[in-house]
């Protein structure tokens, strides 16, 4: 197991620097990471300390900074402690602006501007929060997407990403014997995604659950076989109710997302959403 430190330096949250980080290491094995994050960097002090960290933990330097100074000041002072500095976003920015033809803006932070898009995140989580498991069925017509599925496929967590991305997601549990809110017979419904796991996935995620709760008894809710009706019903109900389905056995939570955020997509461009 090869280690090795890695500094994060941001003028902002350190969102995009800690997503690039994730991106990037993901492509190596057996590689132990000690990161040193630093965020909301915006002055030479700042930038001093930080060098002064980087000169006792030798390693990989990533950055996200506008400030040319602090820029300056940074990639100067690895150089002197012989250490890589790699500006992450230069690549990107240096080719957007040189194809719209205009200079940058040098403003630490913008992404998380408070803007009508903050503003309608913020909306979209609320939404969700107040839809989560089947609440608030009366104004479902107002999601942007409904996730349906039996207990404890990843609805809630995948809603709340949706949310954060600004899409307003509500989600429902197919329980037997429970009718469906009216809303999904209607053809104007917004997106519907189907959310389905393999059976034997599924049990082990719901005893874990149970264990959480501090609840042993076997009961239907973690039968195998009981279970495998429920999920062959849902498929069933998804085929013929013709909504797009996403297995998300194998998927993270952003995976499922992603494909989600595709379905919507085109839906919005007038082409049929279809899923797994």
């Amino acid at each position: 197991m090869k280690s090795f430190h890695l500094h994060l330096v941001s003028d902002s949250t350190g969102e995009t620097i800690n997503a690039v980080a994730k991106a990037a290491l993901a492509q190596f094995e057996a590689v132990e990471v000690v990161e040193h994050p630093y965020g909301l960097v915006r002055s030479a002090r700042q930038v001093e300390r930080i060098l002064a960290e980087i000169a006792h933990f030798h390693g990989v330097v990533m950055f996200t900074l506008v400030n040319h100074d602090l820029r300056d000041q940074l990639v100067e002072g690895c150089s002197h402690v012989g250490v890589p500095c790699i500006p992450v976003l230069d690549p990107v920015v240096s080719t957007l602006a040189a194809y719209l033809g205009t200079k940058a803006t040098a403003n630490p932070g913008r992404q998380h501007a408070l803007d009508d898009d903050y503003f309608h995140r913020i909306e979209a989580m609320q939404f969700t929060m107040n839809h989560d498991d089947g609440q608030m069925q009366q104004d479902l017509a107002k999601a942007d997407v409904i996730l349906v599925g039996v207990s404890r496929t990843s609805k809630t967590p995948t809603c709340v990403y949706l949310a954060n991305r600004g899409l307003k997601a509500a989600n429902v549990p197919l329980v037997p014997n429970v009718a469906l809110p009216p809303i999904f017979d209607e053809p104007d419904a917004p997106l519907i995604v189907g959310l389905t796991l393999n059976p034997d996935h599924l049990v082990q995620i719901r005893r874990n659950r149970l264990l959480s709760l501090r609840q042993q008894d076997e009961t239907d809710y973690v039968d195998l076989e009981v279970v495998r009706e429920e999920v062959t019903a849902a498929r069933k109900l998804f085929s013929r109710k013709n909504w797009p389905v996403i297995d998300v056995t194998r998927r993270s939570i952003e995976e499922t997302a992603a494909a989600i955020i595709n379905l919507h997509a085109r839906r919005k461009e007038g082409f049929p959403a279809t899923g797994d």
